[in-house]
């Protein structure tokens, strides 16, 4: 590893390894060199083991740099940097590791892992024309050692490597392709979720240490699973040992706190400084290099594209620049990894190549999606047909960006309730029937899906980040003949090339009902490029409708794939796999209980 610095690619915003030059840079022969850029700093001293060492000026002087002959990893350290006749300790801002908080020095960091996902990683790719199903997880709430009450005690999380093999089982029965982690970067308060991160280049020691989350990676891609990492390119926690004010200056921050505080309270970084830029795509290919994450999804994009996310401030060109750097780099330099974007403005362009005037996005979460479906299913029987084309406008424009569809965290939490509980009515199985069809709908949906833990079992308790999900919930047959549909359905999508083969392509997708003048039927044909033919059907009423008419052209034949009111997923309707139902001079009569949703391989 080089570790001369490159100060004209740095201060330019265009490097990509500033952790090969500052940091804590271990050579073969047991030592390191230890160096940090804080220009307006007035001294600077590496405290390492609690012993006090001092620092020199390197390169143009904005750079402080201590070599020590003997380092160990797990040996403690820290920067104290002095400005205006005081001191600050800070951790390193290119720390690999760090205590465990509430403490807060940097680690030497120990990153050595024999790899065995060569496969995986040679075949990986974007999966724009394959299925793509996300498991969003937060690490400490998806499994813990305390059951059955909230706990912020360290002892009851898994550990990176004990959540590899049970994580491994759940997500292949659930027909998931990826897994996407929350923020694993640093952070000091356990209730931001990781979303107010500190140390940018450190995985949590919540779970564990850096070698144990690369055997979780590991053990994903041998077994065929992706995983993606949750990054935080916009804002960073205020906590004084960290980035704010590092070298006694708003060294990553903006000065002025009306764009440098964040709603969150946070610190806003320059995106307009090189080495901002530096620091943050540095550490995105960090994540993607050193621990083989598949991908990165940025959150806040809509923080980047406009000053503090309002349109009525403009454009911040700046950080948009940034991220397309940002983007195309990380891409070129880590083959077959995609980036995808929370952003829910309707500038475009979000999914284009950078080289097409685009931010170089692969996908872009629809927000718009979300918000409208979750809606209209909140929405009682009586209001849904007056509001019936809540679930026919997002038709309209899936073909123009790369559409990610998100049942997210966001969403199960804060007074919301959970996907499963905010569906209309009172009785917890017409809950269950509806959000049956709710995710039927989401599966048959042009584009790609992504779902919070604990969904797959209708969980009806919010998320709290301090205990686990209610995995017992399985012990009632209603939750566990769910959890068996979610997972049917999870692979029926994987297996069935009409539903993701040509998402983002209008060709793959036609209405068959879509008037909303008598009920709240919905229907729609979803294709392959290889011609195989899908027909989704939904009722959304709460009255049964026999013999509900399709027109279906160029077709003699249904056959029954999935009904969400059989009887083995908790409904009322005898399972029937393979019925075939004829058609009838292109017209096809179909059942349709109430709030149920089928799926037919049409001939």
């Amino acid at each position: 590893m080089d570790t001369t610095l490159n100060t004209q690619n740095f201060y330019a915003g265009e490097e990509f390894y500033a952790h090969h030059m500052l940091g804590c840079l271990r050579d073969e022969n047991g030592g390191a060199t230890f160096r940090t850029f804080a220009p307006a700093a007035e001294g600077v001293e590496l405290v390492l083991n609690d012993e006090v060492l001092l620092m020199g000026k390197v390169a143009d002087g904005n750079f402080w740099e201590a070599y020590v002959a003997t380092v160990n990893a797990g040996d403690t350290y820290e920067f104290r940097i002095w400005h205006g006749g005081t001191s600050v300790d800070h951790c390193d801002p290119y720390g690999m590791q760090m205590e465990l908080r509430p403490a807060h020095r940097s680690i030497v960091a120990d990153l050595t892992h024999e790899w065995h996902d060569a496969d995986w990683m040679a075949s990986r790719g974007t999966c724009c024309d394959k299925p793509l199903n996300i498991y969003e997880l937060h690490m400490g709430s998806w499994r813990k050692h305390s059951l059955d009450q909230p706990s912020e005690d360290p002892a009851d999380w898994f550990t990176y490597d004990e959540v590899a093999d049970p994580l491994v089982e759940h997500l292949t029965q659930l027909g998931a392709t990826h897994v996407e982690f929350l923020p694993l970067t640093e952070y000091p308060f356990d209730g931001s979720w990781g979303y107010q991160p500190t140390g940018f280049y450190a995985a949590t020691s919540r779970y564990g240490t850096p070698t144990q989350l690369m055997t979780l990676i590991d053990t994903l891609h041998q077994a065929g699973i992706g995983a993606i990492l949750d990054f935080v390119p916009v804002h960073f926690a205020l906590d004084e040992w960290a980035l704010a004010d590092y070298d006694g200056t708003s060294l990553f921050e903006y000065p002025n706190d009306a764009v440098g505080v964040s709603e969150w309270g946070s610190r806003n970084f320059m995106h307009s400084r090189g080495e901002t830029c530096s620091f943050l795509q540095s550490a995105a290919n960090f994540w993607l290099g050193a621990y083989h994450f598949d991908a990165l999804r940025l959150d806040a994009i809509s923080r980047i594209i406009y000053w503090q996310g309002d349109e009525t401030r403009g454009i911040n060109g700046m950080a948009m620049d940034f991220v397309k750097t940002f983007n195309s780099g990380c891409k070129s330099l880590n083959p077959g990894t995609f980036m995808v974007a929370e952003d829910s403005t309707n500038v475009p362009g979000t999914t284009k190549a950078v080289e097409e005037g685009g931010l170089g996005f692969d996908y872009k979460w629809d927000m718009g999606w979300m918000h409208d479906t979750l809606d209209l299913f909140q929405k009682t029987p009586d209001q849904r047909l007056d509001n019936y084309h809540e679930l026919t406008f997002s038709m309209d424009y899936f073909g123009n960006e790369h559409y990610l569809l998100p049942l997210s965290h966001d969403e199960v939490v804060h007074g919301k309730a959970t996907i499963a509980n905010k569906m209309s009515g009172a009785d917890v199985d017409v809950k269950l029937a509806q959000a049956r069809t709710l995710y039927l709908y989401m599966f048959c949906h042009p584009g790609k899906k992504l779902n919070f833990m604990g969904s797959e079992v209708a969980q009806l308790r919010e998320w709290d980040e301090n205990r686990e999900q209610d995995w017992f919930m399985r012990q009632y047959p209603a939750h566990e003949a769910f959890f068996q549909f979610f997972c049917e359905l999870g692979w029926l999508y994987r297996n069935e090339p009409a539903l993701w083969d040509l998402d983002y392509d209008k060709t793959g997708f036609t209405w068959r009902e879509s008037s909303g003048q008598t009920d709240v039927v919905y229907a729609f044909e979803r294709t392959s490029a290889t011609g195989e033919r899908l027909l989704c059907a939904f009722n959304l009423s709460d009255e049964d409708l026999a013999g509900r008419s399709i027109a279906i052209p160029q077709t003699t034949t249904a056959t029954m794939l999935l009904d969400t009111s059989w009887q083995r997923f908790g409904g009322m309707t005898p399972d029937a796999d393979g019925t075939q139902i004829a058609v009838d001079d292109g017209m096809l009569a179909l059942d349709l209980p109430a709030f149920g949703g089928v799926l037919l391989r049409i001939d």
